[in-house]
């Protein structure tokens, strides 16, 4: 893996013009010698990257030219090389994505989805979810005292007042899926009065505090400076897999599961390759890693699971509407605006 020619092709994004040939290959290069190559798009994490890259090179033979970068960096890229398309695979972003550009891609079911747990499978013909994150609420255990935390109603405790960290859902995607989360679990749909009576509530419990962004969640947390938090599995894990002191609470009220995916890019020049990367990431194997050696959810049933993660038969998994939030989200942040601009 060419890590740092793609790093630097990353910053140049939008700049430099790549060259490549464009229309879909059965992954054979001139001379019919079968093709070993494979250029990934990926907005992942290094600790991704640097786990999952190695392990599908390793196994297979493929050299993986990396471009690192945003996701909607990368979505642009793609968009406008559609014609003459550079990159084979995108690897990461969220399904809804995903969802908004069907025609950036192609057709490809994995034979590994049939292990994928229900409700994660490829269902469109052409995202392919590999990992699933989720809301949490993560607990300092030093500051808890004898405050019980099993969900979202126990975070109205008057004694937690001013002490819940929480990021803005107007400009964090991660804080926009916890208010869903907490609307679908606490009124069973995003509009109910019970719902955003919830958030009311809450959003007084916060006594006006909201970090400047998800990632001051959850170390505000773990440093002391909050009692609790409003956050997302991964970066929790990564707490408690490292020995922090804290603890996470899957709300007993329900947890949504929003997967990440990956997808073959229309007109990729290594399509075999980029199919034999696509069963990759669903292969038992790189599930695996994701589950024991990272701290990203896997989503095959069979996967293995390290001790800092809950299993999911053990956790109350509710599911989000995905073309209702699509079709209804400005609604939705703007309610959200209405109610903390009146607790100010």
């Amino acid at each position: 893996m060419k890590k740092i020619i793609a790093i630097v092709t990353a910053a140049m994004l939008g700049v430099t013009s790549l060259v490549g040939c464009g229309g879909a290959s059965s992954g054979t290069a001139e001379g019919g010698k079968e093709s070993k190559k494979l250029v990934i798009y990926s907005p992942n994490s290094e600790d991704i990257i640097n786990t999952i890259i190695p392990m599908f090179e390793d196994e297979t033979g493929i050299n993986v030219e990396l471009v690192s970068a945003g996701t909607g960096e990368l979505f642009k890229r793609i968009e406008s090389e559609k014609a003459n398309p550079y990159a084979d695979v995108i690897f990461g972003g969220s399904r809804a994505q995903y969802a908004q550009k069907p025609d950036l891609f192609e057709k490809y079911v994995s034979a590994n989805d049939k292990d994928i747990m229900e409700g994660h499978r490829n269902k469109t013909g052409y995202i392919t979810s590999c990992v699933a994150d989720g809301s949490v609420i993560l607990v300092n255990k030093n500051l808890i005292g004898d405050i019980k935390i099993e969900g979202y109603e126990d975070l109205l405790n008057p004694q937690l007042k001013g002490k819940i960290a929480g990021a803005d859902p107007t400009s964090s995607s991660s804080a926009f899926a916890q208010l869903t989360n907490m609307l679908l679990a606490m009124g069973k749909d995003y509009t109910s009065d019970a719902g955003w009576d919830y958030v009311k509530k809450l959003t007084k419990n916060l006594d006006g505090k909201v970090a400047s962004g998800s990632g001051a969640v959850h170390k505000s947390v773990a440093d002391g400076e909050y009692v609790v938090g409003l956050t997302y599995e991964d970066p929790a894990a990564s707490y408690v897999k490292n020995g922090a002191n804290v603890q996470i609470i899957y709300p007993k009220e329900g947890t949504v599961f929003l997967d990440a995916g990956a997808a073959i890019i229309k007109g990729s020049q290594n399509l075999e390759n980029s199919k034999k990367f696509i069963d990759f990431i669903t292969s038992k194997k790189a599930q695996d890693a994701f589950g024991s050696k990272l701290t990203n959810r896997p989503l095959r049933s069979d996967a293995q699971l390290g001790d800092y993660m809950k299993p999911m038969k053990e956790i109350n998994q509710i599911y989000e509407d995905n073309d209702y939030i699509d079709a209804h989200k400005n609604e939705i942040v703007e309610k959200y605006r209405e109610i903390i601009t009146s607790a100010k």
